[in-house]
């Protein structure tokens, strides 16, 4: 049986207006985050992209009100396939790594920067949109720092995929060749 909040995010729609009144629902009543993300990686839920795109929103407004839910959200990272579930997801891995590693607001541990690398490379091979991969490869680039191997493998792959890329893809993968350099 669905929960209030289930049935709430049923009715989420792509805008940003939409997604935003879910997003504060959840920053008013942070409660509501238990039960939000574990339906970000229910993958047989229609909702879970739904969940994902409020949860995005969240993390872009305060990062921090994940710190209790790192092991849960970084252990379950790796089973998402959905398009749109991903690059939200994506977005908030960029957001964790930039928070470790640039702002120190969240300390991640060994094992959940290893999850985050592994995943964001399975996406980045992958034939996950642009949209994804731009925030995977920011994200592998900062990981990249503590990593030693990840620049080497992520400058192998983006030199390989880049002819067969979109232009966009082709702008971010400048950027972190470039940095990589």
């Amino acid at each position: 049986m669905l929960t209030e909040f289930q049935k709430k995010l049923t009715s989420v729609a792509g805008y940003k207006d939409s997604r935003q009144k879910y997003a504060d629902e959840v920053l008013d009543n942070p409660e509501l985050l238990a039960e939000l993300i574990p339906l970000c990686f229910e993958t047989s839920d229609k909702c879970h992209p739904k969940a994902c795109w409020v949860f995005e929103l969240i993390c872009i407004e305060k990062i921090d009100s994940i710190k209790e839910f790192l092991d849960f959200f970084c252990s379950n990272i790796e089973k998402l396939t959905n398009e749109s579930a991903i690059r939200s997801i994506s977005k908030v891995c960029f957001l964790l790594t930039v928070s470790h590693f640039k702002k120190k607001e969240i300390q991640l541990t060994e094992n959940h920067l290893e999850q985050i690398a592994e995943t964001c490379f399975d996406w980045l091979i992958k034939d996950t949109k642009v949209a994804s991969k731009a925030h995977v490869m920011r994200t592998l680039y900062l990981l990249g720092h503590h990593f030693d191997w990840i620049h080497p493998e992520l400058k192998t792959i983006i030199t390989k995929d880049f002819p067969n890329h979109t232009p966009a893809y082709k702008a971010v993968a400048k950027e972190v060749l470039k940095k990589i350099k």
